[in-house]
């Protein structure tokens, strides 16, 4: 299911949203004209290496060692599809939050959800030399805070049953099904196939999001959530 817009619409402008969305294409852009090789090594430098990150906390070494990488890697794509696919459903799902959170709560939640989304990858996954890229993690926190605040919404999605169907489709099950994808993938994936989505990044930031949304969100919005 491709989502198209959301039937709630924010009442101020997610300045925030608009300036993550901003700053993960011109990174993007920077690093287009690379070669392979030099792709895979900023991957490696500034992704999220399991196998690196245990083995930096295994030799006690300095904190930023280890965390600056859970932050730049939320700002680097794999390719066009991974950065428009993940920017789109940052477009459409964020504003909603970012309103209800206000912007400075907002950017918090965001960048948590990343880091928590990534480390779950890192626990799953401890033994791994690939390096993990992208802000799935954090816009899977995205996803679970919408579930909790705007279960009601409808999602006008893109349906394929042979051919497109437009829907509108209730953000609780749009977004449930949504979870069970990653859920499943992620259980597969623990089984040893390859795969190069980290499916458990995105369960680890919708559960993370679902949670924090609880803890962070405002008193006036508190109503919101069941």
């Amino acid at each position: 299911m491709i989502p198209l817009r959301d039937s709630i619409r924010a009442r101020r402008k997610p300045y925030v949203n608009w300036l993550l969305i901003t700053i993960n294409f011109i990174v993007f852009f920077g690093y287009l004209g690379l070669s392979q090789s030099g792709l895979e090594e900023l991957y490696f430098q500034y992704g999220v290496v399991p196998i690196r990150v245990v083995h930096l906390l295994q030799t006690g070494s300095s904190w930023n060692l280890v965390f600056i990488p859970f932050i730049t890697a939320m700002f680097l794509h794999s390719g066009w599809l991974h950065i428009i696919g993940n920017m789109w459903y940052l477009f459409i799902f964020g504003d909603n939050v970012e309103d209800l959170l206000g912007h400075s709560r907002y950017l918090i939640f965001y960048l948590i959800t990343g880091v928590i989304g990534s480390l779950a990858h890192v626990l799953a996954n401890a033994g791994s030399p690939v390096p993990i890229v992208g802000a799935s993690g954090a816009i899977a926190g995205v996803l679970g805070g919408y579930f909790l605040l705007f279960p009601r919404a409808r999602i006008l999605s893109l349906v394929p049953f042979f051919i497109f169907f437009l829907v509108e489709i209730p953000a609780v099950f749009f977004l449930a099904f949504w979870f069970i994808l990653q859920l499943i993938n992620g259980a597969v994936s623990l089984g040893g196939v390859a795969n190069p989505v980290a499916w458990i990044a995105h369960v680890g930031g919708f559960l993370a999001g679902a949670i924090l949304i609880k803890m962070i969100a405002p008193r006036r919005s508190k109503n919101l959530l069941h």
